[in-house]
């Protein structure tokens, strides 16, 4: 995810093997570096490589912290002593932008409490993270999620445990350590995206930067997946975050200016400086053409599922459902929607839910009639199910925030303000609740009340280190808000995480 295998090779590495395939054989004339997280299955495969060594000498990175008696277990193995080092390079999470990590963990909890091997392995990323950004936090989190407070726990012990590890130098303002939890905002999941890297994630799925079109009508094979990477693509560095159409007009340019640097096919080569020449900008251009190719194909299949599956107006909907409170305008919505037979089931399904979430305690709800429609359209009870999960899972039950209140007429004024502008049009109305519990933190507004401090220490200055870590999955839309808090805050510094990075499917 972070490095290519381009830029490995240019570190002189030409051989990658995973530690478990089995067959590999001996190259005596080789070193090895092996970088793995320090779990017991790992420890084994390398006491058993250690016994028959098959390269010349070793240089073993874990990306964790590793118990002495494990390093015992090694030392015990490297009989012929081809081992030259051993470290700890704290790097057990997934980067997946400069402020934005995941465990790539999917179902970290069952029911309200946490699956015992995920609450470590968590741990683990968390602790990870914090040694390698050289933070030594304090820890807050969400009083109403037993899970946030049982993970708030866990890292405090290691770092309790592990106290010389994470004796950095103390800055003025102590770093913050936020935990929350996804079953606060079962919302921001669930609704589609209009800015690139968030919808590309919604309509396609981005697993580890690698984006599967293989379903693509008429792909081509080179393109059956593509690699999208703001650390080496220029073009989703600048459009990851902006709305559909303006990536619309900026494709065309790119297009247009691929265009007038193609070599031309009749080019005379006559003299060697015309080979020259064409040789040294051959390079340059066959990457643009990679890219111009892969940013067009990504594109053309987005347009091909909006208009397919009629997501503006499923959009606008959803939006409605999320963002405003009249109930019976947002029932007709659903209802109308529901009855288009274009709208697909999983489409159909994300707005009951949304309208479940929304109205499930409402005088006059439609739930059991949409519930109903659900059924007839789909023939079966599946959906059904997952609405009902849904709604135990993010209801006003569970949540310790007011997800939907008006905050106050400041706030509805702003947003009000905000329709005008024309900018923020109607299918990205929605804020995650993230922005505003951010909002809190960094004027020094949250409340302790809600968001207690682990322990007796609390913090005087306003926050400008700050990590939040989200149980149970982050999302693309949360990562667009907190680069753009980062990018209008001068001083602060936020990194998101998750469990995960969540679409509707997911």
């Amino acid at each position: 995810v972070v490095y290519t295998q381009s830029e490995i090779l240019q570190r002189e590495v030409y051989l990658f093997e995973r530690l478990d395939s089995p067959n590999r054989e001996p190259m005596k004339h080789l070193k090895a570096i092996c970088f793995l997280r320090p779990t017991k299955e790992n420890v084994e495969l390398l006491v058993q490589e250690l016994r028959r060594p098959k390269y010349s000498i070793y240089f073993i990175y874990f990306s964790n912290v590793i118990s002495k008696s494990d390093v015992k277990a090694l030392a015990e193995a490297d009989e012929q002593e081809v081992v030259a080092e051993v470290q700890e390079f704290y790097g057990d999470y997934i980067a997946v932008n400069p402020h934005v990590f995941s465990l790539n963990l999917l179902g970290c909890c069952r029911g309200r409490s946490w699956d015992p091997a995920q609450l470590t392995r968590t741990t683990q990323g968390l602790t990870a993270l914090l040694l390698s950004l050289k933070k030594c936090p304090m820890i807050r989190y969400q009083l109403s999620s037993e899970p946030a407070k049982r993970l708030a726990e866990c890292v405090k012990q290691v770092i309790t445990k592990e106290y010389e590890l994470f004796d950095f130098r103390r800055t003025e303002v102590p770093p913050l350590l936020l935990i929350l939890d996804r079953s606060d905002d079962a919302i921001t999941p669930l609704l589609n995206q209009w800015t690139y890297q968030a919808m590309v994630h919604e309509l396609l799925g981005i697993n580890n930067n690698r984006i599967d079109l293989s379903r693509v009508p008429g792909i081509s094979k080179d393109l059956r997946e593509v690699v999208l990477s703001a650390e080496n693509d220029e073009f989703y560095a600048n459009n990851m975050y902006l709305n559909f159409a303006e990536i619309g007009t900026n494709i065309k340019n790119l297009m247009e200016d691929f265009q007038r640097r193609k070599p031309k096919e009749q080019q005379k080569l006559e003299s060697i400086a015309d080979m020259k020449a064409f040789v040294e900008n051959y390079p340059q251009f066959k990457k643009m053409s990679g890219t111009v190719s892969k940013h067009v194909t990504v594109v053309g299949e987005l347009s091909r599922l909006v208009a397919e599956r009629n997501l503006l107006e499923v959009s606008e909907v959803e939006q409605e459902l999320a963002c405003q409170s009249d109930h019976s305008s947002a029932l007709q919505s659903v209802r109308r929607v529901l009855q288009s037979p274009r709208v697909s089931e999983l489409d159909a399904a994300r707005l009951v839910m949304l309208y479940a979430l929304r109205y499930e305690r409402h005088g006059s709800s439609g739930l059991p009639a949409l519930l109903e429609e659900l059924r007839s359209r789909g023939g079966t009870d599946r959906y059904r199910k997952l609405v009902s999960a849904v709604v135990e899972y993010g209801g006003k039950r569970v949540r310790g925030s007011d997800l939907f209140s008006p905050k106050d007429a400041v706030a509805i004024t702003k947003q009000f303000l905000k329709g005008l502008k024309g900018i923020e049009n109607v299918y990205t109305q929605h804020q995650p609740l993230l922005q505003e519990t951010l909002d809190q933190l960094i004027k020094g507004k949250l409340k302790d009340s809600q968001y207690p401090y682990l322990g007796p220490n609390t913090l005087r200055d306003r926050p400008q280190d700050i990590i939040v870590f989200l149980i149970g999955g982050a999302t693309y839309e949360e990562a667009l808000a907190v680069f753009n808090l980062n990018r209008s805050n001068p001083g602060v510094r936020i990194v998101l995480g998750g469990t995960t990075i969540h679409n509707t499917r997911r």
